[in-house]
């Protein structure tokens, strides 16, 4: 490739040169003012084959590497379509090239081939260059995927599950505002109610302060006042209550059935509520009414530093054997090495109602391969709360009986009155105090009402009848609670 320059002071003059040097089919590269003069780089047509594109499998074949970022190619994307060309002017008389006016400047980047027979005048402007189209060379469409019918089923799967999710959460907050609303209208309306009651009849509030002195819940309170006959004063409606409650609360008339009868029996209850006092007590009356040799005590306290001990003492007083066992398998063989005694006291380990271990002591007295019958120890000076925790906790199967415990410790009795009546549990004795074997009794349900109401609390005592009705109104619907369903009011 030969390209050469030549210069002139014009344009025209110039291109003269050019022409009478390579000829009207040479090629121009490029048209500049240089100090003054005019500067033409030209092309022989034929040297223009040197300029076709290199071979395939050539090194100028390759692309050009980007070091630093890639450009985007044509190929990505589809270009806008090119402007449609302004329209050629008409063709005008060629001028003489001594009639050329200034000359103007060119980029100097190389201009596309043009022959000399194309540049009839110099004057006029050029026509913007039109770049070229790719009409015919589109980016390939990606390919529509195909219907996944599995996932849109998952898709819509997910979606009525969130709903349905959205939905019960929606109805659970609403289903909780209506029971709010509900149990405030029935304290409102259980408040109007009592108040109003307690205008008409009076000798009903007398009675209901009675009752919350003695001890006794105020649900059970409020139960029996409800079904309190009309027409009857105070010291009239009193006597009902007590004859209602001591209906309603099961003793043992005879110690016969313990005594005569025999068998295994298991003193169970929370710590400190006197079980091995009322083990010995027991131990004492089986061998007055059968002598020593009848009799064998057991005993499972072996965590208490001298819990055995305490027993081993009145078991050497009485002349029996008292056997100590750890756990299940050695309360299997004692009972079996005892079969031939006609009593069997077990005095078990005291744990609180809410230790994980009272099921576990539950279950190994229910499957020690003996009809064990469970005496459950309650301790007259606890809460009316917890007593019947203590006795949720200790049912398991089913209680034979219970004894009172502690009772000349209590300063009123209507609590363990009120579990009695609730759980129906069957009052064996009361315990009175330390001594052995004085101070076991037999229960005695009219005697018992007649103490709860005499041994009253100052506290409860001290009740406003303004206080009344707010306090009945807390206690909801009492046809709820199923203890009071079974209370039999005569």
């Amino acid at each position: 490739m030969n390209v050469k320059k030549f210069t002139a002071a014009t344009s025209r003059e110039a291109l003269r040169k050019v022409r009478e040097a390579l000829g009207p089919d040479a090629v121009i590269l490029s048209n500049r003012p240089v100090d003054g003069v005019v500067e033409i780089l030209a092309l022989d047509n034929d040297d223009v084959a040197s300029l076709a594109s290199p071979a395939p499998e050539s090194e100028m074949a390759a692309p050009r590497p980007n070091l630093h970022m890639q450009e985007p190619s044509f190929d990505d994307f589809e270009p806008a379509p090119a402007p449609a060309p302004a329209p050629r002017p008409a063709a005008r008389p060629a001028r003489a090239f001594q009639e050329a006016p200034q000359a103007r400047s060119f980029q100097e980047a190389p201009a596309p081939r043009q022959s000399l027979n194309s540049l009839y005048d110099l004057d006029e402007p050029a026509a913007p260059a039109v770049p070229p189209t790719y009409a015919n060379r589109r980016a390939p469409q990606p390919e529509t995927p195909a219907f996944d019918m599995a996932a849109m089923t998952a898709m819509m799967s997910a979606a009525i599950a969130q709903a349905k999710e959205s939905a019960a959460a929606e109805m659970s907050g609403m289903m909780n505002e209506i029971r709010a609303m509900r149990g405030m209208m029935e304290t409102q309306l259980a408040e109007l109610s009592w108040g109003s009651t307690q205008q008409r009849e009076p000798q009903k509030a007398a009675v209901l302060r009675e009752m919350l002195a003695a001890g006794f819940s105020a649900s059970l309170s409020r139960y029996l006042i409800d079904k309190l006959p009309a027409g009857k004063d105070a010291a009239e409606s009193l006597r009902w209550i007590k004859t209602v409650l001591s209906r309603n609360i099961t003793t043992m008339a005879d110690e016969d059935a313990i005594l005569d009868r025999g068998g295994v029996f298991a003193l169970v209850g929370p710590t400190g509520v006197g079980k091995t006092t009322t083990t010995a007590k027991l131990a004492a009356r089986c061998v007055m009414r059968h002598g020593p040799e009848k009799l064998a005590l057991i005993t499972t306290d072996a965590y208490r530093i001298g819990g055995h001990e305490q027993l081993r003492i009145y078991g050497k007083i009485l002349g029996v054997m008292v056997h100590s066992v750890k756990d299940e398998a050695d309360l299997r063989i004692a009972l079996k090495e005892l079969r031939n005694k006609h009593t069997v006291l077990i005095d078990t380990i005291g744990m609180s109602q809410r230790d994980q271990m009272v099921t576990e002591q539950v279950a190994m007295l229910t499957e020690s391969g003996a009809d064990v019958k469970r005496l459950l120890c309650l301790n007259a000076t606890s809460t009316n709360e917890t007593l019947n925790e203590v006795v949720r906790a200790y049912q398991g199967t089913g209680l034979a009986g219970c004894i009172m415990t502690k009772l000349d410790e209590a300063a009123s009795i209507g609590n363990v009155l009120d579990v009695l009546v609730r759980q129906k549990l069957n009052l064996y004795y009361i315990s009175t105090g330390q001594r052995v074997p004085e101070d076991l009794h037999l229960a005695d349900r009219a005697m018992l009402v007649d103490r709860a109401f005499r041994n009253k609390r100052d506290a409860a005592a001290q009740l406003l009848d303004a206080d009344l009705p707010l306090m009945m109104a807390g206690l909801g619907n009492l046809n709820n609670d199923r203890s009071l369903r079974e209370v039999y009011v005569g």
